[in-house]
């Protein structure tokens, strides 16, 4: 929310700017917030999405829907922020622009990236608290969290912050020197940092939307604690899916000891899905297939 409405303000002023100072760079920026509103609101239909329980037609939840909206919202900053910029960036540099006066970039500028910085702030203190729960370092929780919709808002404040510095440059070497080709090149290379930001994005809820497991080390942990209940004897083979964040599937074939009763079986089943939602709370259903070894 906060993202959403930093941009949607700093989008029409720098659409303003953009046509005072005749700037190509501060028009790509300005297609770059509207980008980023665009895919605000679809984060956020994500989220909502996302939140519907579980029904007859869909079992298993709504949760990975919030992968499809999310990869909207990266097809959204590729076409919307990184297509028009690239265009308007080789459309002044073989056609040149007329500049006017770029005070008023300027003041857009400054006042756009205190405001990119705060819901910059917000966003790390988010993903900093939700590493810190799952013990794991912040850069690496970052690259892999299930969570694409706050990598999304934290990926594209962080490349707002420099999609401003490069106006800026742009802009200023314009002023210095007279030559439009700075404003041209600012402009192209605003557009290549949003096609990273959108293959970076894209990429990371494509595979999620594939069927993503825990990290190696998790599911270790998990194939421990199963094997941990009384009555199993091995994990013969184990399967996690992230479904959506906080929201994990466990499906295994277990291996039970051949003197143990049906009775028995069956509450080692539940006790061993009781253990992996206290041990690891985004554990949300555990499938368990009593299986003789060699069957697996």
């Amino acid at each position: 929310m906060v993202a959403a409405t930093a941009n949607l303000g700093i989008a029409v002023a720098k659409a303003f700017a953009g046509l005072v100072s005749g700037s190509s760079a501060m028009l790509s920026e300005a297609a770059h917030s509207v980008a980023d509103t665009v895919t605000e609101v679809l984060l956020l239909t994500a989220l909502k999405r996302s939140e519907k329980p579980p029904d007859e037609d869909h079992p298993l939840g709504y949760a990975s829907e919030r992968y499809v909206w999310a990869m909207l919202a990266a097809v959204a900053t590729f076409v919307g922020g990184a297509v028009f910029s690239v265009y308007d960036g080789i459309h002044t540099l073989t056609h040149g622009e007329d500049l006017g006066d770029p005070l008023a970039s300027y003041v857009v500028l400054a006042v756009a990236f205190a405001l990119e910085g705060f819901s910059l702030r917000t966003g790390l203190r988010q993903v900093r608290g939700e590493a810190a729960r799952a013990n794991a370092p912040f850069a690496h929780y970052l690259r892999r969290m299930p969570d694409t919709t706050v990598k999304a808002v934290v990926m594209e404040d962080s490349a707002a912050l420099v999609g401003l510095l490069l106006a800026a440059g742009g802009l200023l070497g314009a002023q210095l020197t007279g030559s439009a080709v700075w404003d041209g090149v600012a402009s192209v290379l605003i557009g290549l940092l949003l096609v990273y930001v959108a293959w970076v994005l894209g990429r990371s809820n494509a595979e999620l939307l594939v069927g993503r497991p825990l990290p190696r080390g998790l599911r270790e942990e998990v194939r421990a604690e199963l094997r941990s209940v009384e009555h199993v004897e091995d994990v013969l083979d184990l399967v996690t899916l992230i479904q959506g964040p906080g929201e994990v599937l466990v499906a295994a074939k277990v291996d039970f000891r051949d003197i143990s009763s049906a009775a028995e079986i069956e509450l080692a089943c539940e006790e061993a899905e009781r253990r992996l939602r206290e041990r690891f709370p985004a554990v949300r259903r555990v499938y368990l297939d009593p299986t003789p070894p060699g069957r697996e």
